[in-house]
């Protein structure tokens, strides 16, 4: 797993000597390694780059449901590592608005103005193989395009980039090496968590995974290996 993320980082050249990068920490699994990943490469790369850890409260908690305060709980994941983390609360958002597309979308943009106000050239987000097949799917069978999230994306003339350092490796190894480096998962108390398009099309791959030996490395391959003089 090591040498696949590094591979992924090689063929992308995603970190650069003197990059300042945003860490975007949902409490998720994947957010939580990758923060992991990114603090344990700094020992050891060839180069020298600071991190910023982030995380946008979407002020979801409050005492009344007797349970920990999640921010809290990430807070605390986040210092085990040895990293720092900055809370922003997410931008308002009306009940009649409120979707999984459009809070990503606000998150996305507040996530864009805090890289700008840390003076962060890169953001790293904790997708992975799995996550860039989903979003191929869901591209294709609710948006009429083929596409999915890159490995590393270049915006706003090239000022800004976005980069996925786990991108080679699968949901499965994410959850193994959480758990050998001692990383546990806070809940999304979001409301629609769960009840999406993607969880949908997460389900049909799996059964599909089941049914058809290697079709997810023969899908991951395809995204590389476009034959545009055959397709429409």
């Amino acid at each position: 797993m090591n040498r696949r993320i590094g591979q992924a980082m090689h063929d992308y050249s995603m970190l650069a000597d003197n990059d300042r990068v945003l860490v975007a920490v949902s409490g998720g699994i994947d957010s939580l390694l990758l923060t992991w990943l990114l603090h344990h490469w700094q020992r050891k790369a060839p180069i020298g780059y600071s991190l910023q850890c982030v995380h946008v409260d979407m002020g979801i908690w409050n005492e009344a449901m007797k349970i920990p305060d999640p921010v809290g709980r990430i807070r605390e994941q986040i210092e085990k590592i040895g990293m720092s983390l900055h809370v922003e609360r997410s931008l308002p958002l009306r009940e009649a608005e409120r979707s999984c597309f459009t809070c990503s979308k606000l998150r996305r943009k507040q996530l864009f103005d805090l890289a700008s106000r840390f003076k962060c050239n890169k953001i790293a987000f904790g997708h992975h193989k799995d996550d860039l097949l989903e979003t191929l799917c869901l591209n294709m069978f609710y948006s009429g395009n083929i596409s999915t999230m890159v490995p590393k994306q270049e915006l706003f003339g090239g000022k800004l980039s976005v980069i996925r350092p786990m991108a080679y490796i699968e949901k499965e190894e994410v959850e193994k090496m959480a758990r050998a480096v001692g990383l546990t998962a806070v809940a999304n108390l979001c409301p629609l968590a769960g009840d999406t398009r993607r969880e949908e099309v997460k389900e049909m791959l799996q059964e599909l995974y089941k049914k058809i030996p290697g079709a997810k490395a023969s899908l991951f391959a395809a995204m590389g290996n476009v034959r545009q003089g055959y397709l429409l």
